[in-house]
């Protein structure tokens, strides 16, 4: 059994970024930048805002954090983000979910200019997506690929299995494990697959993705030998022996299955460093696309 460390990998790319980006301003080009709004003072996003700002900051990106109160109108916030639309010093744009009840996310995911759009959640890039098209993917489905890719994992006609269907991870999952660059046959379980027919499934999946948010969902006996198992769950168990007072815990139950696996990643260690960096691959790519259509205005304006 190999263990999968996204650790490693999320901090190879960032350094590959790092250099590209110092590249960039030893060349006179100002850093991307990164803006993250933030809507209350929900624990969670307040520290997955700073993972990414923290991020940032390593790879030399410029980044912003944007707080509002829980009570900021949708209106108000709509308002923000069309703000950040306008700014052309601005690259990439994210806002944290989940958002108050009284605000549709949807409204705002569909505001986001799509060019900014790092998490890559808008149906534009959605779009794109299916239709294999160059976008700003989702991030945490990116990232699993890139895992996938530098770990040459063989893809090519394999069976994936993918567990949960949410918009975020899920479906695009499914998607992009059944594109022509990948060629794997990609199946989609969700909580309305019959239990018998869901473990008939993975037991004969070469490749078992997993994002349901329920801790040690996926057993040894849902797995074949030597399948290759992608852990997305995060979810945080109650741990007196811990300072925090919780662990992190994933989807699948990793004493039980690791041993099958011929590669499984970790929780925490395994996914979850792939997301933020992803993003911040996203941003750069915002970047260099933007840079390269400006200069292209500009070779333009100087030949007329």
């Amino acid at each position: 059994m190999q263990l999968i460390d996204g650790k490693f990998i999320a901090k190879t790319i960032q350094n590959e970024i790092r250099t590209e980006v110092n590249t960039f301003v030893a060349q006179g080009s100002r850093p991307p930048h990164l803006v993250a709004i933030l809507v209350g003072n929900d624990g969670a996003s307040e520290t997955y805002v700073s993972h990414k700002m923290k991020a940032c900051k390593y790879v030399g990106f410029r980044s912003t954090n944007l707080t509002f109160p829980d009570t900021i109108s949708e209106e108000a916030l709509l308002a923000e983000v069309e703000a950040c639309n306008q700014n052309s010093e601005i690259d990439g744009l994210i806002v944290q979910l989940p958002l108050p009840p009284h605000v549709d996310y949807m409204k705002v995911i569909l505001a986001i200019r799509p060019d900014k759009d790092v998490d890559g959640f808008h149906p534009a890039n959605v779009g794109k997506m299916v239709m294999g098209l160059p976008c700003l993917l989702p991030a945490t489905p990116f990232g699993v690929m890139e895992l996938l890719k530098r770990y040459k994992v063989e893809t090519k006609g394999k069976n994936c299995v993918v567990i949960g269907r949410s918009l975020i991870v899920g479906t695009p999952m499914s998607i992009l494990m059944s594109r022509r660059a990948v060629d794997g046959t990609a199946i989609l379980c969700h909580r309305h697959t019959p239990e018998a027919e869901r473990k008939l499934l993975t037991r004969n999946a070469d490749i078992i993705i997993v994002a349901v948010g329920i801790p040690g969902f996926i057993k040894a006996e849902d797995v074949k030998e030597g399948a290759v198992v992608i852990d997305v769950g995060t979810t945080r168990v109650e741990d007196d022996t811990t300072l925090s007072g919780f662990r992190l815990k994933g989807d699948v139950d990793f004493e039980e299955v690791a041993p099958k696996c011929s590669m499984i990643t970790p929780v925490p260690g395994g996914v979850g460093p792939m997301t933020v960096t992803m993003l911040l691959v996203n941003t750069l790519n915002a970047y260099k696309t933007r840079n390269v259509s400006l200069a292209v205005k500009t070779e333009a304006l100087r030949e007329n």
